[in-house]
């Protein structure tokens, strides 16, 4: 990695950077820019705001694996940006590099881990036997597979903390990989079953309850979306024209995550489900209902 040694001999980055913005170039640090301090902020007080609220809610409806999920993704957030917001002081942190990067990459996969676990609330809600299998392997046979990708994220920016750069690189890239392989086979899975329940379900669905559906896809395309732009960025490594590029980190991983984590406060199971995990406003008969449009 010469690009990241000035002339003077200074290090931009790696365990022995000892640039600071006084003394070297923006261009030898990994970013190349110094990281938005406002925007930075904001993502970092949005996600404090989803996790309070995601963490009140799961005490308040006792929804404990849903809570520890959103809860635990947006703490990744909030260390994640507080990570880039020392970063905007000096861009040359090495230190401070890893801890954004391990917990930004990572912490998306732990608010997919909450819509696996309510999928299987609306299967059971809905028919169960139109299933192609038993609901509980929505969240036994999914959340194994984001904790293998957690696990690979991880190890990618630790590999990259002992200065295998680019095997850290590519070990993220498998975790993205695989998490973008679960999130799309889990969409199809969840299409496949509205379809079979479309043409058996009995059940009649509330307004309520499309607004719910409405908000929990629009959540897992975006995170969808997000993990496909870190692949295009990282595909590169770290010299890619896209890692070097803010807007784009702003807008497809900030803004795209930040609205999928209050969108999973709006959609929380218990405003959509009751105690016995059925469906508020309907009995579960077409054409009967308690509270709630039928629609």
């Amino acid at each position: 990695m010469a690009h990241y040694t000035t002339p003077s001999g200074l290090v931009g980055f790696g365990k022995g950077a000892n640039c600071t913005l006084d003394l070297c170039s923006i261009e030898y640090s990994v970013f190349e820019y110094v990281p938005s301090l406002p925007a930075n902020a904001i993502f970092l007080a949005l996600f404090a705001i989803s996790g309070f609220v995601h963490l009140y809610q799961g005490i308040r409806y006792k929804q404990w694996f849903y809570m520890w999920a959103a809860v635990l993704g947006c703490l990744a957030e909030v260390i994640g940006y507080a990570g880039r917001i020392e970063l905007h002081k000096n861009p040359f942190n090495f230190n401070y590099f890893l801890i954004q990067i391990i917990c930004l990459t990572i912490a998306p996969a732990f608010l997919s881990a909450a819509i696996y676990f309510t999928l299987a609330k609306i299967v059971n809600a809905l028919g169960p036997e139109l299933s192609r299998f038993d609901p509980k392997w929505y969240y036994w046979g999914f959340i194994p597979c984001d904790v293998v990708s957690i696990a690979l994220q991880g190890a990618g920016g630790g590999l990259s903390s002992n200065g295998a750069g680019n095997t850290g690189v590519d070990v993220s890239l498998a975790g993205l990989a695989f998490q973008v392989f679960t999130l799309c086979v889990f969409i199809m899975l969840g299409a496949d079953y509205m379809v079979r329940w479309k043409s058996n379900g009995t059940t009649v669905l509330t307004a309520r309850f499309k607004l719910f559906a409405i908000f929990l896809s629009v959540a897992i395309i975006f995170i969808l979306a997000r993990c496909a732009y870190r692949i295009d960025e990282l595909s590169d490594g770290y010299n890619g024209k896209i890692f070097h590029d803010q807007i784009s980190f702003i807008i497809l991983e900030g803004v795209l995550i930040s609205i999928a984590a209050f969108l999973l406060n709006l959609t929380h199971p218990a405003y959509t489900f009751d105690a016995q995990g059925k469906l508020i406003g309907t009995r579960g008969e077409k054409g009967t209902t308690r509270m709630g449009s039928v629609v």
